[in-house]
């Protein structure tokens, strides 16, 4: 047998393995990519459904504080708004942004809830007759659950989408994630303690009746 025919015999079963090879590691590297992908959408979603908990609270929260006599109407006012304005800033619930804008306008809206949200329960302290409504302390409750479970969520979040980013920026992975459009995820990046509950006071200490 020709030995040039045999070297290049041998050549073509080296490319044929390198290729097979490569191509195992490149599924193997793929379905990676899916299921971390998966996973930062899963978490996402998560986000979006405590977000949207809390969105549904807020118009039953609103009904019982509009009841109290006198009640700061500004602060009610800012609740109403913040939650308006929160709904209009929204992000597809099923797949995890990959706009940093996108997300840091997302997050600002929340937190601009969540701040408002705040007020409105501090302030309810002084009215006794909301202190003595069981809806309103079931409400304050379910609202503080909520904040706690939200900032559970983001960090959920920002833990597998990081691991995810890790995946997507390592070699070889850096290599081919782009050819089937996995890019980095962004994270909800805050100023320290904005990912904890909004301080609000729960307790239900007599307070002074306004004159």
């Amino acid at each position: 047998m020709n030995k040039a025919f045999v070297f290049g015999l041998g050549c073509l079963g080296i490319v044929v393995v390198a290729v097979v090879v490569f191509g195992l590691a490149l599924a193997a590297g793929y379905n990676g990519l899916v299921g971390s992908s998966t996973n930062v959408d899963t978490a996402w979603a998560n986000v979006q459904t405590q977000y949207q908990r809390r969105a549904d609270l807020i118009p039953n929260l609103v009904q019982t504080v509009q009841g109290a006599a006198n009640f700061e109407k500004s602060t009610l006012t800012d609740v109403i708004n913040a939650r308006a304005n929160a709904t209009k800033v929204t992000i597809n619930a099923a797949t995890a942004p990959t706009d940093p804008e996108q997300l840091r306008q997302f997050e600002q809206a929340q937190t601009a809830l969540s701040s408002s949200l705040g007020r409105l329960l501090v302030v309810s302290e002084r009215y006794p007759e909301l202190k003595a409504n069981n809806n309103f302390r079931d409400l304050q409750a379910q609202i503080e659950g909520t904040e706690n479970r939200i900032a559970v969520a983001r960090r959920d979040f920002n833990t597998v989408a990081q691991a995810y980013n890790q995946q997507v920026r390592s070699f070889p992975t850096l290599i081919y994630a782009g050819w089937f459009g996995f890019r980095p995820k962004p994270y909800f990046e805050s100023s320290p303690g904005a990912e904890a509950a909004p301080s609000v006071n729960f307790s239900f200490t007599p307070s002074p009746t306004p004159k």
